[in-house]
């Protein structure tokens, strides 16, 4: 961000303080990097329904939602009812056991995504996203990964390549470079990922071609970013060359899903990716990811007496064909009562339908207020998600965004946080079914004030 934009003198007072004093114990004073930005992070201190509360105060509308994750908005009542009913039942936080919500939400989970017949819980998307490449490998043999450039699915090394990279490094459109995007890389760990072109079939066709006897699996968001979505042509054309090729086709569905249709991207453009990969939004509000897919490739990573990777003894027996996946806190009972109450509430009739129609509202009145303004700006999306473009035209790739005035998109979003709208700067918008029409008329409102602030400004 500029380092002109900063808040008004006295606005986030506790915010300062706190960031400071946080910088002495934690690094960077925050516990994600992706919390940080400029000139310091504000520190919510309550929230409910579609509204945040800082420590200094001041409410904002919250179109980030914990980064989509709070489709039914901050503390639904049925959610909060279904933790609190588990605890109350059960007696305990966790088991660490077996228990019948891992089934239930299983069967679910089978239901509403083509793709899946079987699933693995996780805490994260990140290791649902670590899950799914280990079991491609596994299932073909093969090492290497292919990644879209601009695509990011969590924070290891295999696919933190070629996120957010310099266009002057990048090679070509047709063939991108891989990139790190963080220090900590071995050299040899570039070499075992291949950047593609997103939305451009045939220039991935040809690479996947030339590397198909090392690629073990190409994952996607099938909306990049939550707002750049692929075109039908090339998601289906990837389906089918990776199906050719022998690769395994992930689906990291960790933001679109149940955002963009109850069933994932993949249901909207009626394609069955090979596994998917699925978090945020399912865990309504707590940490969890989930992978699914094919019974074939699930069962790679079925137990069996003699695959325990922790045995020992003279008739211990470690099966080397067992892909192995655990974790303490895998199917958290807790967890999986709030995200089980947080489909249940976005089954209801109506309720989806309502949630597309209020964000294609905002959507359209932002469009028409930005256009009276004279400045070019478009609205990039699907289903309850979306971003502001500051430019005439289309965007299909990472490498579109360049061509878009980001400076006037970090002044604007700034300024609405002056005006009480929380995104953070640069971020996509996130809906909730808690969001109502008087939120998305002051949104306007505090859009059309943060315009004339700017522009009368210079900006």
């Amino acid at each position: 961000m500029p380092s002109h934009i900063s808040y008004a003198q006295g606005s986030k007072v506790q915010s300062f303080q706190l960031f400071q004093q946080a910088k002495e114990w934690i690094p960077g004073g925050v516990t994600a990097n992706i919390k940080h930005f400029s000139p310091h992070p504000i520190f919510m201190k309550c929230a409910k329904g579609s509204k945040l509360i800082d420590v200094d105060g001041q409410e904002y509308i919250d179109y980030l939602l914990c980064y989509g994750a709070l489709i039914t908005g901050h503390g639904h009542q049925a959610v909060t009812n279904a933790v609190k009913e588990q605890l109350d039942q059960t007696g305990t936080t966790v088991f660490g056991t077996p228990h019948e919500l891992e089934l239930t939400l299983a069967k679910k989970l089978v239901d509403l995504y083509p793709g899946i017949d079987m699933v693995r819980y996780t805490n994260s998307g990140l290791e649902a996203t670590l899950l799914a490449i280990r079991l491609a490998r596994a299932y073909t043999g093969k090492d290497k990964i292919g990644k879209f450039e601009g695509h990011y699915h969590g924070g290891f090394n295999h696919v933190l390549v070629s996120v957010n990279p310099e266009l002057d490094d990048a090679g070509s459109k047709y063939e991108p470079i891989a990139l790190q995007n963080r220090v900590a890389f071995q050299k040899h760990e570039l070499k075992q990922t291949l950047v593609l072109p997103f939305n451009d079939l045939q220039s991935t066709k040809n690479l996947l071609r030339k590397y198909a006897s090392e690629l073990a699996a190409v994952i996607i968001e099938p909306v990049q970013g939550g707002f750049i979505r692929a075109e039908q042509e090339f998601i289906e054309g990837l389906r089918e060359i990776t199906e050719e090729l022998n690769i395994v086709l992930i689906f990291d569905e960790v933001k679109t899903g149940f955002r963009v249709h109850l069933g994932g991207a993949q249901s909207v453009y009626g394609v069955k990716p090979d596994l998917t990969a699925l978090g945020k939004v399912l865990g309504g509000g707590y940490p969890i990811g989930a992978l699914g897919g094919s019974k074939e490739m699930m069962m790679l990573c079925a137990p069996t007496d003699e695959s325990d990777v922790f045995s020992f003894g003279q008739s211990s027996r470690k099966k080397t064909d067992v892909v192995f996946h655990s974790g303490t806190y895998n199917g958290h009972p807790v967890v999986l009562a709030a995200g089980l109450a947080t489909i249940s509430l976005l089954e209801e009739n109506g309720v989806m339908e309502v949630l597309f129609a209020k964000t294609n509202h905002l959507r359209t009145a932002l469009e028409k207020l930005y256009t009276t303004y004279q400045i070019p700006m478009h609205t990039c999306g699907m289903g309850s998600i979306f971003n502001l473009i500051f430019s005439k035209n289309p965007i299909r790739n990472y490498r579109d965004l360049w061509g878009t005035n980001h400076d006037l998109r970090m002044k604007i979003d700034m300024e609405l946080l002056h005006q009480g709208i929380y995104i953070k700067p640069g971020n996509r918008y996130s809906m909730s079914i808690s969001h109502t029409q008087q939120d998305i008329d002051k949104t306007v409102e505090a859009h059309e004030k943060a315009i004339k602030k700017v522009l009368s400004s210079g900006g």
